[in-house]
């Protein structure tokens, strides 16, 4: 669940910064202009759907006491660099839907892009598994 939020707040924070504020590209940007703000649009809905989706989860994980706030942040570590990678690899390579920046040379964005998304994933996957091991059949139950 806590990947859903991180998917839906660094969508949010792309769209926000890179395509509002920076004018640095649209969600797709291989037709018109206006094309381009619809797809902004549909990209920003689907940021927000998951964001808010994954609050009503969290919600229900405090409400019925199984929260564990370590797994949620190792969980939104991990769905912010799965999604920047899949972003800079799949929509930016494979698909070219669009580049992080047009008219400059993409070597230092790439790179910059794709290893600040391998270093979240890296981290959350490290948050999660060091609750895998206080969390495991064989856990010290700890208090307090």
């Amino acid at each position: 669940m806590g990947v859903l939020f991180g998917c839906g707040a660094i969508a949010f924070v792309d769209e926000a910064v890179f395509h509002q504020l920076l004018h640095w590209h649209h969600f797709y940007d291989r037709s018109t202009p206006a094309a381009g703000l619809v797809s902004d649009g549909v990209f920003h809905a689907f940021s927000w759907f998951a964001t808010v989706a994954s609050l009503f989860l969290f919600a229900d994980l405090r409400r019925r006491g199984a929260l564990r706030a370590r797994r949620w942040v190792g969980g939104v570590l991990v769905g912010i660099g799965a999604f920047q990678l899949f972003d800079g690899l799949v929509q930016h390579k494979l698909l070219d839907l669009h580049e992080v920046r047009y008219g400059v040379d993409l070597l230092p964005y790439d790179l910059l892009w794709n290893g600040v998304a391998l270093a979240f994933l890296a981290a959350g996957v490290l948050v999660l598994l060091g609750t895998r091991r206080r969390t495991g059949p064989d856990a010290v139950p700890r208090h307090g």
